[in-house]
């Protein structure tokens, strides 16, 4: 994938020794050239962590210049020390780019309970302010700064054009495990040229995570310090995009968040397949959403999809306690293309070839039918593997 990274931004990442690995980047540092517009969607964890309160606080907003991300370290739980640790974090990272004290963002992720070590912050702040590019290698470098158990960087962009003014949509995002919507566990930024109003920023991205980072799930524990960020330069237009042109623009994010989103129950922890649950035919979307949600997070479904076993009844049984009313007479299920169960009645079906199909295969499709309604949603999770207990097992020790 080649990013063309939007103009008015410039973007590194260091290895600053966080990190175990003392070659890993483990410190991201964003510079918008001029104060950007910023929207944000955090955690709904009430143990949340400090850099998640800072940055609450100061979203959304007219001036922003800058970001700075560590990976290794969550300082989450870290009481007020972590507070002041936050500030001072962000504090630094305005000075690089001599912003004011209030006009930096920050995100942490990694080890919840330990105190970020502030000395090698402040180096590494150092030095990505004196590497900052705005190239795709640039882009890159600070993408794979925002990982801990990934086994990739992740990333998506888009690329739009209004009456001969290209506009740039480039993001990046970090997860694989601790995945639980509302929102998910990972931290996001999208950048983008375009201009847009405060107003519209918020809303723009507030409405791009209800199908995308909401829509995910690898084992349903909602972390401390999820957030997705986005920033808009405006240095490709004149004005806020309104009208038809802010629908596109909201699109284009929307399928950035998609993009992303996915990235992260395909990456999960121990993961073999990428599972695309979708329920349609409810009364309401919250209804789908929470049958879909119920059936990612079963253990029991999640099990039989990495053994390729096509048990139509865990997935069936898992919708019928998600908490949704609904006929089970008029309940369908069809998984990688193939009828296990029609209206409320087993399907004769051939099991060793459904099973094929699922081992053959990274990606499952789960499609469950009702008949209360129009209603639908889409939703990701990942199966659920022996190489997932062994990471968990010992992660901190």
């Amino acid at each position: 994938m080649t990013i063309s990274v939007p103009q008015g931004f410039r973007l590194t990442a260091v290895p600053c020794g966080i990190k175990a690995d003392p070659t890993r980047e483990d410190l991201t540092l964003i510079v918008a050239d001029q104060p950007a517009i910023a929207a944000g969607v955090y955690t709904q964890n009430l143990v949340c962590a400090a850099p998640v309160t800072v940055d609450r606080q100061r979203t959304p907003s007219d001036k922003i210049r800058a970001v700075c991300v560590n990976s290794g370290n969550a300082n989450a739980c870290t009481g007020e020390r972590g507070m002041q640790d936050a500030l001072t974090m962000a504090q630094l990272a305005a000075s690089a780019c001599g912003a004011g004290p209030d006009q930096a963002l920050i995100m942490s992720t990694g080890i919840i309970g330990v105190f970020l070590p502030m000395d090698k912050i402040t180096a590494g702040i150092r030095a990505a302010a004196a590497r900052l590019g705005n190239d795709e290698a640039s882009f890159l470098l600070a993408a794979r700064g925002l990982t801990t158990t990934d086994k990739s960087h992740k990333i998506a962009s888009r690329t739009l054009e209004f009456g001969g003014r290209t506009v740039r949509l480039a993001g990046m995002c970090k997860g694989a495990g601790m995945i639980g919507p509302r929102m998910a566990t990972m931290l996001a930024v999208v950048l983008t040229d375009a201009a847009l109003t405060v107003a519209d920023a918020q809303a723009s991205l507030a409405a791009a995570v209800e199908d995308s980072f909401n829509c995910i799930s690898v084992e349903g524990h909602m972390s401390t310090n999820d957030t997705l960020l986005l920033l808009a330069s405006g240095a490709a237009c004149e004005g806020p995009l309104a009208g038809a042109d802010l629908a596109r623009f909201q699109e284009a994010l929307r399928e950035v968040c998609i993009e992303l989103a996915k990235q992260i129950p395909d990456d999960g922890e121990g993961a073999t397949h990428l599972v695309t649950i979708d329920v349609q035919g409810t009364a309401a979307r919250n209804d789908a959403f929470r049958i879909a949600k119920t059936v990612a997070e079963s253990a029991l479904v999640k099990t039989a999809i990495a053994g390729g076993d096509p048990n139509w009844g865990r997935i069936v049984s898992a919708a019928g306690y998600a908490g949704v009313p609904f006929d089970p007479a008029r309940v369908s299920l069809k998984v990688n293309g193939t009828w296990l169960y029609q209206d409320g009645t087993p399907v004769a079906f051939d099991a060793a070839s459904v099973s094929q199909s699922m081992r053959d295969n990274r990606e499952t499709q789960v499609l469950l039918t009702l008949a209360e309604g129009s209603a639908s949603v889409r939703f990701w999770t990942s199966d659920l593997t022996v190489d997932y207990v062994k990471f968990n097992a010992d992660y901190s020790t």
